[in-house]
């Protein structure tokens, strides 16, 4: 049987389901600039003396500041200059500015601070006689232009006042989506980045999965050369790559009550029961023993609810009540690398190929990454439903523990607090299992039996409903009543008998 998601459970107490981007950052960079040995052909290219170098650059600074400062008074606005930007919040200030400006399109603020970048020094090689630019980590003014664009919302371009002059696009998802909305006269109700209503949520996830690509690279080469007009005295363009993307699933209940009477107890449970090989199994991935990113589990109390992020190199996965109302699943990638794609792959030897390969960080594979990263919010998804739901274990109990009989052999049922029971599910629930399946050989890895044992016990496994075979190969994978019973099981002894018995008076 089909595990019941959270979604179609608690359906009565839902406004609806949401998928939808968040969080967009997307990075400009100017070709050749953005690399030193780039840097280097286009001053010779150019004629410019490498050693001349700083000037050029002072020169390109002194006209990105002096195009900030006109488009402020332009504006009637003041440059604020930002001394503590560890303490200071951009975003509090830009709130406060836009409950007395109002949210019509146009420019909102200027923010500028002194901020980490790459910067290039000139250098000459004694021994190959050569001149050349190297770069190196250095700090340089950064202006920060708020504005809210007629179609994307609330967005921010930041501006290096540095070669190689790189930018930094943000823009929101649901802003986004919400302005679509408008458009087609949708009534919502949005606070911050989550909707607590929306009049249709079959369209608005229609609308959310339609983000237009070249609209959007449209409106980064509008923005561009309008906040650093060096791109356009230098004849050369921008070309945008993800730099970070957030991808939301949203569970918008119609009250408070209806998802803390869940919640606390699906969040305690998670904390205990998410291991690093379910992580890599939620983004698509299998965990193999010589990886060596980054991985675990963290919890976080913050105004807007509890939060639970699990990590895996430069992805994480996160959970939390958003104003106690809306359970959101957020997927985060800060690499978007991290993730396959089916698409043409041009090789050295000038051939290409249709293959699986890592993803491209162009703003291109947004519609790509869109589908990698909502994937992985409904595995999460599909898992927590498993885990909050005890009653299905509960039901279900009486046919695992009593002996079933077929074909004249009688098969034991299972003990869910027998160690010998345990150690058999510890191992199936495995990462790599999960995805890949599992066979009588990989089982003896694991378990202390023989291969005449393992066979029996996978029998006895299928007979109660727990795996299943696939096809005409010697494998096996665990059933939908397989997981619910393993997870069950891990609940049942890790946060209810041991917990209990450690505590017990002798």
């Amino acid at each position: 049987m089909a595990a019941v998601l959270l979604s179609e459970k608690y359906q009565a107490d839902l406004h609806g389901v949401l998928n939808c981007y968040d969080r967009v950052i997307i990075s400009g960079n100017v070709h050749p600039l953005c690399y030193a040995k780039g840097m280097t052909g286009y001053l010779y290219a150019n004629n410019i003396r490498i050693f001349d170098f700083p000037a050029f650059a002072q020169g390109l600074r002194d006209d990105i500041r002096s195009n900030a400062e006109r488009i402020a008074q332009e504006h009637g606005l003041e440059i604020e200059f930002i001394r503590k930007s560890h303490s200071f919040r951009k975003e509090d200030r830009i709130r406060e500015i836009l409950e007395s400006r109002g949210d019509h399109p146009g420019l909102v603020h200027i923010f500028s601070v002194m901020e980490r970048c790459t910067a290039y020094y000139p250098w000459h090689d004694k021994q190959t006689h050569k001149t050349f630019v190297k770069s190196r980590p250095g700090k340089c003014l950064h202006y920060y232009f708020y504005f809210i664009d007629e179609n994307l919302g609330l967005c921010y371009l930041r501006v290096s006042t540095w070669c190689p002059f790189r930018l930094q696009f943000y823009f929101n998802g649901h802003n986004w989506l919400a302005n679509r909305l408008k458009q087609r006269g949708v009534t919502f109700e949005l606070r911050d980045n989550a909707f607590l209503q929306i009049e249709g949520f079959d369209l608005a996830n229609q609308l959310a999965a339609q983000l237009d690509i070249k609209a959007l690279h449209a409106t980064l080469n509008r923005y561009a050369p309008q906040y650093c007009p060096v791109v356009t005295q230098l004849g050369l363009q921008y070309s945008w790559s993800i730099m970070q993307a957030e991808y939301a699933t949203d569970l918008v209940f119609k009250s408070q009550e209806a998802l803390q009477a869940f919640y606390p107890h699906l969040l305690e449970t998670l904390i205990l029961a998410v291991k690093p090989d379910d992580v890599a199994t939620f983004l698509g991935r299998k965990l193999h023993g010589n990886y060596q990113g980054e991985m675990g589990n963290r919890f976080n109390a913050r105004w807007l609810g509890t939060r639970i992020k699990h990590q895996m190199g430069p992805v994480t996965i996160k959970m939390y009540d958003k104003f106690n109302i809306v359970l959101r699943i957020e997927t985060t990638t800060n690499d978007v690398s991290f993730f396959k794609q089916y698409r043409r792959v041009h090789h050295r030897d000038g051939t290409t190929s249709t293959q699986w390969a890592a993803m491209k960080k162009i703003i291109y594979s947004l519609p790509a990454l869109r589908e990698s990263l909502l994937a992985a919010n409904q595995r999460y998804l599909k898992f927590i439903s498993e885990v909050e739901t005890p009653e299905i274990g509960v039901q279900k109990l009486q046919q695992l523990t009593e002996t079933k009989e077929e074909n004249d052999h009688r098969y034991k049922g299972f003990n869910l607090l027998a160690e010998e029971d345990a150690s058999v599910f510890r191992a199936l629930v495995r990462g790599e299992f999960l995805i890949s399946g599992f066979t009588n050989k990989d089982l003896r890895r694991h378990l202390d039996k023989t291969s005449a044992q393992v066979t029996r016990l996978l029998k006895r496994l299928r007979v109660h409903g727990l795996i299943k075979k696939v096809g005409r190969q010697y494998k096996y994978y665990l059933t939908q009543l397989g997981r619910q019973v393993v997870l069950m099981l891990l609940k049942l002894r890790e946060m209810v008998v041991i917990p209990e018995l450690a505590y017990a008076q002798a």
